[in-house]
This record gives structure tokens, sequence and C-alpha cells, in this order.
């Protein structure tokens, strides 16, 4: 048993954080208690995830932190794809398939995920290039959607300006303290810098208490957002084929620089927490089914990844 929650762990955290959801919300004995625990598990993600960050940032070398020819070309699909779904979006007549178009390209403009080294360097890529451009992707995404998405949703009033200091200040308030802190273990504070280091595994659990409590929210959104069956099994079915399509478009990028993990987990490992807020404020609630739906895939897929990793190292 042990074995396999160490092997599954982030499917058991998809599926524990589901279910006690869904217990929660379907079990009127459990209500008040529901009442009680949702503004813990409020406060609890944001901890977990800045926990995460920070264990996983103190072991960066931040001399090595530079921009590497892989980041530009796992941008530029990326921008390739952003710009071929968003023509779709513009020229299609159809809401419903526009909405299911905007819910699919929530899932590619999305900048890389804050806690996408922590699976890097369990894979055995490396940390401090994939640090790197969870920054640079951070500041590219923060110009390209206040450029794109009122084009698709004239209907949302944002100046450019404005919606490029909102998201860059969420991103920023991630990602800038745990990795000033992280710097500050590294270099002053050695004693808990090489507990982190005894510890690899453990800024890994940390993401996978904070993926159970994500998985529980996300569930909540897509059952709670009026889509219909239809619309749904659509939207999971594209997602999932968007998550594939983007993780070998990031491995065939990475064979041509010799960087498969990283760029592989770069292109389409996405900050999904973002970008459902990212669809909310800026697209529509359909759109945000994708990001929650995304989220459920990529961690399968990673998981998949750590098994065959595992199975490769013995």
């Amino acid at each position: 048993m042990i074995r396999f929650l160490k092997d599954w762990t982030l499917p058991v955290a998809i599926a524990v954080g589901s279910l006690l959801y869904l217990l929660f919300a379907y079990t009127p004995a459990l209500e008040e208690a529901s009442i009680v625990l949702g503004p813990v598990f409020d406060t609890l993600l944001p901890a977990s995830i800045f926990l995460t960050l920070f264990i996983t940032f103190s072991k960066v070398d931040f001399h090595l932190m530079t921009i590497r020819r892989w980041h530009l070309a796992v941008l530029a699909a990326q921008l390739l794809l952003v710009l071929l779904l968003t023509a779709a979006a513009l020229a299609v007549e159809s809401r419903q398939l526009k909405l299911v178009l905007e819910a699919i390209l929530i899932c590619v403009i999305a900048p890389c995920a804050s806690a996408s080294p922590v699976v890097t360097a369990k894979l055995g890529g490396d940390l401090t290039q994939m640090t790197s451009f969870v920054l640079l992707s951070s500041v590219v995404v923060s110009l390209l959607i206040p450029a794109i998405f009122p084009l698709l949703e004239p209907g949302h009033a944002v100046t450019f300006l404005g919606a490029f200091l909102t998201i860059l200040r969420r991103l920023a308030a991630v990602l800038l303290l745990p990795l000033l802190l992280g710097a500050i273990v590294r270099h002053w504070i050695k004693p808990l810098y090489n507990w982190f280091v005894a510890t690899p595994d453990l800024g890994f659990y940390c993401w996978s208490f904070s993926l159970a409590i994500t998985s529980g929210i996300t569930m909540k959104n897509i059952l709670h957002s009026g889509a219909g069956g239809g619309l749904l099994g659509c939207i999971a079915v594209l997602t999932l084929l968007t998550a594939l399509v983007q993780f070998r478009v990031g491995r065939t990028v990475g064979n041509i620089f010799h960087e498969h993990i990283c760029t592989g987990q770069a292109m389409f490992q996405k900050n999904t927490g973002l970008a459902i807020w990212i669809a909310y404020v800026y697209l529509t609630p359909i759109a945000s089914i994708g990001a929650g739906c995304y989220v459920l895939w990529q961690n399968i897929i990673n998981s998949y990844e750590l098994w065959q990793h595992r199975r490769h190292e013995h």
C-alpha cells in the first residue's frame, strides 16, 4: 500500500480532494462541518503552495539562472498555438463552439505552473533552468493575455496596462517572496538548507497536499458551472487532447536542445489556479471549466511520467 501511494501520489491526491468535496457537499449531516472547514482549507491552500515553492527555490542556484535557447523555443511554440486558437475563436459563428475554443485557449495561454520545478527536479530535469522559465513565462503571459482576450470578449472592459499589472502582481505575490526566502536559506541558513536537501521529497508532498485541496475546489467549480453534460464532456475530452499535444510539442522542442524533461514540463504544465481566475475575469465562467479539467489531466500525465522514471531507475 505504501509503495502504491508513493508511486501514484498525485492521482491519489486528486481522488481524495474530489471525494472529500463530494462527501461534504452532498451529506446533510456534514453541512455544519463543511461551513467550518471551508475557510480553513482556503487558508491552507496558499500556505501549502508557498511552502512548496519556498522549499523548492531554496535549492536553486541563482548564479545559474539565465535565459536559455529552449526557453525561447517553448515560448514561440506556445505563442503559435495561442494565435491559431485565437484566430479560430474569432472566425467561428457558433457561440457554443467559441466557448469551447476559449476553454482550450485558457489551457494553452496560461503561464507555466509555479510548482513545475518540483516535478521537473523529481524527473531528473534541471531545477534552476526550470525556475528561470517560470519567471520568464509569467512576464510574457502577463503581456499576452491583455493583448488577446479583449478581442475575444469585447464586453469585458479592460486596459492593457491595468490587466498586465494585475496579472503580474498576482504572479509576483506567489513567486517572488518564496524565491527571496529560498535564496536567504540557501546562503545564510545552512542547517535548514541541508535538511531540505536531505529530504528531497518534502516539496513534492507539500505540492500533493495542495493538489488535493485544488482538486476539491475544481470539482466544486465544475459542478456549479451551469454547463450541460454534453458541453462538459466535450471540454473534458478536448482539454485532455490539449494536454497531450502540448506535452508532445514540448518534448519535440526538447529533443532539439537535449532538454526534453524541462521542455515537456514547461510547455504543458500550467498555472491552472491563475488560469481559472483569468477565465472568470477576462473571458467567461465556461472557459474556466477547461482549466479545471486540465488540473486533472496534467497531474495524471505527471504521475505516469514519475512512474516511468522510477521504473527506469530500478
